[in-house]
């Protein structure tokens, strides 16, 4: 059967090493996850309370308007409730956005590296890619403004970005804004943003008004320790969100997931203890590094890329044998290099003995 031309040069997502893989490849009883950027600290207390009252009615389709969960969050975030989204994980609202915006002809500018899924998508609906490097770690806005034409859709920023973990600082974020062509979408893609410190934190969502051309997109698969569930949404004036809705299918998040969303947004006290711990145990492993010798990118995430001298798969190798699994950075464009998320206290220093003795 013949498929899309591209779909020939193209590949499938290549997933991480699962933990039951790696236990019985090499007899380990005991897997630690490093390499998703999951939250080690699971998921609200409150939610597994309520787990057990959740699971009625499966015979039924979903709400497929998410009214419950839609409405609590837009309390929580003070916008209009046609202004959100939802899709089964923040990757398929990037696969609506290309979907519903490119085509053959058109071009779309993102970083690189970054998430691999925006390119992925983007060359799926056949548009042009311009990638523009970044600049220790850092989105280069300046080149990226440069790059737009008049055949350009959409301009992917991801802040914290993922691999690196770098955050677009708030001034250059309202400059690229206001010299963008507002015929331009501009998707800030947010994952991370519950991690970010409070000092450097600001909130895009405060920028939808005035910029129409503007769309945020978020998740609750990392801090909120909700991924097995697949939920992410994204904030946008109403004409645009009317458009994506348009292409998102119609019972595209669960039941099950829409109200456990609706749990986890209630329980704000969660998300700063998650915050506050990983801050605490990635300033200790970025202090373990230091002595090292290693240096990694500026982070505002819970994962740190990590330069090696040597290739990451090596160090890839040598850990999964002791039962750690992390990103290699041949994998995610980032040769000689690791993205190791930040896991629990006592993991994250048995970890660093395994890596001195690697080292050494």
């Amino acid at each position: 059967m013949n498929g899309k031309h591209i779909l020939n040069e193209m590949a499938p997502y290549k997933q991480g090493k699962q933990m039951e893989e790696v236990k019985a490849e090499f007899g380990l009883t005991k897997i630690v996850k490093l390499a998703s950027n999951e939250n080690p600290f699971g998921f609200s207390d409150k939610l597994n309370k309520e787990l057990p009252h959740m699971l009625g009615q499966l015979e039924l389709y979903p709400d497929g308007h998410a009214t419950e969960l839609r409405k609590k969050l837009a309390a929580t975030l003070a916008v209009y409730e046609d202004q959100l989204v939802f899709g089964s994980g923040s990757d398929e609202l990037i696969q609506i956005i290309c979907r519903t915006f490119l085509y053959p002809g058109v071009n779309t500018v993102m970083a690189t590296p970054t998430f691999p899924q925006y390119k992925h998508h983007s060359l799926v609906e056949g548009a042009d890619v311009k990638e523009v490097p970044t600049v220790n770690g850092y989105h280069d806005l300046a080149k990226m403004l440069e790059a737009i034409n008049e055949q350009t859709r959409i301009v992917w920023l991801c802040s914290p970005n993922n691999p690196t973990g770098s955050l677009i600082p708030k001034n250059d974020f309202y400059m690229f804004m206001d010299r963008c062509p507002r015929d331009v979408l501009v998707i800030l893609d947010e994952a991370y943003y519950e991690y970010v410190d409070p000092e450097l934190k600001y909130n895009a969502i405060d920028g939808i008004n005035e910029y129409p051309n503007l769309f945020v997109l978020r998740t609750f698969s990392k801090a909120y320790g909700l991924a097995g569930l697949r939920v992410g949404y994204g904030i946008g004036n109403e004409s645009l969100t009317a458009k994506l809705n348009i292409v998102r299918g119609p019972f595209n998040t669960s039941s099950l997931a829409q109200k456990a969303a609706t749990l986890a947004v209630r329980d704000q006290e969660f998300i700063r203890e998650t915050a506050e711990k990983n801050r605490i145990i990635k300033k200790e492993f970025q202090q373990f590094l230091d002595e090292q010798d290693l240096s990694y990118d500026d982070s505002q995430t819970n994962f740190l890329l990590v330069k090696l001298p040597v290739s990451g798969n090596e160090l890839f190798d040598y850990l999964l044998t002791r039962g750690f699994i992390v990103r290699p950075g041949e994998a995610i464009g980032c040769p000689n290099a690791a993205r190791i998320t930040i896991g629990n206290q006592q993991d994250m220093k048995e970890l660093q003995a395994i890596l001195k003795e690697f080292l050494h």
